[in-house]
């Protein structure tokens, strides 16, 4: 199973405002990564791993590179 990374973070019942205060981001950020305008650096990658209990081999792009997601297996 895929999940996007907004997909991720709605089931696990964080709005933008909380994700982005236990990843000390903007919420501005946290869209751009949903949206696959930016990427996160590795550190702040590491700190979404962390958050959601994924590790890194599990994020795939898409095909058209348009989301980002969890690759579950």
């Amino acid at each position: 199973m895929k999940i996007s990374l907004r997909a991720l973070r709605i089931n696990a019942g964080f709005t933008l405002k909380e994700e982005n205060k236990k990843l000390s981001i903007s919420s501005e950020t946290l869209r751009s990564y949903e949206n696959q305008k930016t990427h996160p650096d590795f550190k702040k990658l590491s700190e979404i791993l962390s958050l959601y209990n994924v590790k890194y081999g599990d994020i795939v792009y898409s095909e058209d590179y348009k989301d980002l997601v969890i690759a579950r297996a």
